[in-house]
């Protein structure tokens, strides 16, 4: 972002216009998620907004490939920075190589490749996924201490790179990206560019709702917790890129792919990398920690309805946890992990994801229309305007960004047309809907897990 904006206060701005533009779309969606405090979040949301085809489209996306695939690239980012302080085995090199796996259209992909650090991920994966099984107790209380270590970590790295100001404030030297020689399209561009990347960190904001369900007075609790959980993100996140700014220069910032490590390093010294690596790692293992305690009652949820196969509507008979989804998401994840193509999956979801939050914020007309008298606890602020803002971004992203990708494919800049993938890959599950949708018998809906 550093690099495309090539300004100190744009980058600033660049966040700071991304969380607002998100909280549009959180607020939206608090009114929904009090309206509807059901285990599946989204999943509920959709069904009840636009019946159960669309429902499904939603969450097969969500279990083929985009919490799974999240899932697996964070616990490898974990098992990665592991290697700071653990050297984690590789196979030679000739091994590495001699299983390979081909997706036509996406690339070829190594399975056997870093595989100490597959293994590690797989491992964490595991670990995470049987705690939560034991109870939502036990994966909320994980999460609770990851989120005040990881949390209480970024705020020292704040204060510290803070500390800097005293020293002077980095303005950027000579910069000639568009954003900064040019206030006309060359500007716009950069920063819709930008604000592309600030979108990606911001995203996930809605993995509450899949536990609405297991949360106490969930009608009051989940709208809090995703509005109050934003505006924290947000100010975090401003508070991090202001502490980079003051400790590294714009240009520096510009050309650094670990601006993190090198902020470090200049308030810290040599003590930097150490203390970014224990930071990164904590907040990882949370988020996958999170996803995983999330994600599974949204798969859950969708067995439940039939929308997905039996097993995955198992609840463990002791510690009443969607066991089964758990399990099947954590072995998909590993699987993912295995194959190495999960980064390569969520890039061509990005898309498909903002389309359904397009359509996730659209649905709040049709909610207080076909449920005009239901008690609302939190109703969204500046009806209809705020949803009509996000609505009408989200739109414009996704078509914007399906333009800008068969252009880039045109030009021969990329290896294939990743949202183009992206639809294709939500298309093969369609045809398991009718599938599940028209067998002879399906078993009626469970109850809840109960928290």
């Amino acid at each position: 972002m550093a690099a495309q904006l090539g300004s100190a206060e744009l980058l600033l701005l660049a966040w700071a216009v991304a969380g607002a533009i998100t909280l549009c779309g959180v607020l939206t969606n608090a009114e929904i998620a009090g309206l509807l405090p059901l285990t599946g979040g989204q999943y509920v949301f959709f069904r009840t907004m636009y019946g159960d085809f669309p429902a499904y489209l939603y969450g097969w996306a969500m279990v083929s490939v985009v919490q799974t695939g999240s899932i697996a690239s964070i616990a490898y980012v974990f098992a990665e920075h592991m290697q700071y302080f653990v050297p984690l085995p590789r196979l030679p090199e000739g091994m590495e190589r001699s299983l390979a796996l081909y997706l036509p259209g996406i690339g070829t992909f190594y399975p056997l490749d870093n595989l100490g650090v597959k293994l590690l991920s797989i491992a964490t994966i595991g670990v995470l996924t049987v705690a939560n099984i034991r109870g939502v107790h036990i994966g909320g209380g994980i999460q609770i201490v990851l989120t005040l270590a990881k949390v209480g970590a970024i705020l020292v790295l704040v204060a510290l790179g803070l500390s800097t100001l005293a020293h002077g404030w980095h303005l950027p030297q000579g910069s000639q990206t568009p954003a900064s020689s040019s206030m006309g399209w060359g500007w716009l561009s950069s920063f819709a560019v930008a604000l592309a990347g600030a979108f990606w960190a911001y995203d996930g904001w809605n993995n509450v709702t899949y536990v609405a369900g297991e949360i106490r007075a969930a009608e009051r609790m989940v709208p809090r917790a995703l509005v109050l959980g934003m505006i924290g993100v947000t100010v975090i996140y401003l508070l991090v890129n202001l502490s980079y700014i003051a400790a590294l220069p714009i240009e520096v910032m510009a050309r650094s792919q670990l601006v993190g490590v090198e902020a470090a390093q200049a308030v810290l010294g040599t003590g930097g990398a150490a203390f970014i690596a224990i930071a990164v790692m904590l907040s990882t293992l949370g988020t996958t920690n999170g996803t995983i305690l999330s994600s599974a009652r949204l798969f859950y949820a969708m067995a439940d309805r039939g929308s997905l196969p039996s097993p995955f509507r198992y609840v463990h008979p002791r510690y009443h946890t969607p066991a089964g989804a758990l399990v099947l998401q954590g072995l998909w994840a590993s699987i993912l992990v295995l194959s190495g193509t999960f980064d390569t999956l969520t890039d061509m979801l990005i898309v498909v994801s903002w389309g359904f939050y397009a359509l996730g914020a659209a649905g709040i007309v049709i909610l207080r229309r076909k449920l005009p008298d239901a008690p609302r606890p939190w109703r969204v602020p500046g009806y209809p305007v705020i949803p009509f803002l996000f609505v009408m971004f989200a739109t414009a992203f996704v078509v914007l960004s399906l333009i800008e990708d068969i252009t880039a494919y045109a030009r021969g800049e990329l290896p294939f047309m990743r949202t183009v993938l992206g639809l294709g890959l939500v298309a093969v599950g369609i045809p398991l809907y009718f599938l599940l949708r028209y067998r002879p018998s399906a078993a009626p809906p469970t109850t809840t897990p109960s928290p």
